[in-house]
């Protein structure tokens, strides 16, 4: 039993009609496609609410099962949309939106500092990076002004997708040391910034973007912290 990610697809689209195909002994909802990103990668489920004749739910967030099923978690126990029932689903979009924003950011925060990505978190109005860097940064104020930089360059983001071997051939595209691509399923999906010679990065990500980076607002740098030897966690928010 698997799910059709609408969000892959469609991460601008906030409300979607689905058919239950099956209900978890825990009490989770599964659709035949969804809009709601399953937690992964650094980045949190999706919260929202489903609808359907007689009741509605809220959904706390959403996870992935080991046969590529998304769950819907509700935020209570409550009782479920019959299996075969036609539901209405909506995300809760402010925070969806802020974890597009954000997203992007860190992306263009792995530009500005070039180094090896140890670890990292997505939040609606921070995120951080955690980074295989001996020393901090230098000067905290450059590098906010260079991620800002990028912000308003309003750079375009696309997706696109190689196979296996083709990530094998360029292992380079893979910045993160402690999260690696999905594998196994045809496919790895790729995000771009930049088009053309434009382009500032490219690396396999399976999260929700915004469309251009001018849609992600202004940036601050909040905090660089000492995390071990030789890593540092770099914090930014939205100003």
């Amino acid at each position: 039993m698997r799910t059709d990610p609408l969000f892959m697809d469609e991460p601008y689209r906030k409300s979607a009609s689905a058919k239950v195909i099956g209900l978890t002994d825990e009490g989770g909802v599964i659709l035949d496609r969804t809009l709601f990103y399953a937690r992964g990668g650094g980045q949190p489920g999706d919260s929202g609410t489903l609808d359907w004749d007689g009741g509605r739910i809220p959904i706390a967030t959403a996870v992935e099962d080991d046969g590529g099923a998304i769950v819907l978690v509700p935020s209570e126990p409550s009782a479920l949309p019959p299996v075969g029932a036609t539901i209405d689903q909506r995300l809760d979009w402010d925070r969806r939106h802020g974890h597009m924003r954000i997203h992007t950011a860190l992306h263009l925060l792995s530009v500005v500092i070039p180094l090896p990505v140890t670890g990292g978190a997505v939040g609606a109005e921070k995120g951080r990076l955690d980074f295989d860097m001996p020393e901090a940064p230098d000067d905290v104020a450059i590098l906010e002004g260079q991620l800002n930089a990028l912000v308003t360059r309003d750079l375009e983001i696309a997706v696109e997708w190689i196979s296996d071997a083709e990530l094998d051939a360029n292992p380079s595209l893979v910045k993160t040391m402690s999260v690696q691509p999905p594998r196994g399923y045809g496919q790895i999906r790729l995000v771009r910034i930049g088009q053309g010679k434009d382009c500032i990065d490219l690396q396999p990500c399976g999260g929700t973007h915004v469309r251009r980076t001018g849609e992600i607002g202004k940036l601050k740098i909040a905090k660089v912290e000492n995390k071990g030897k030789q890593n540092r966690r770099v914090t930014i928010a939205l100003a």
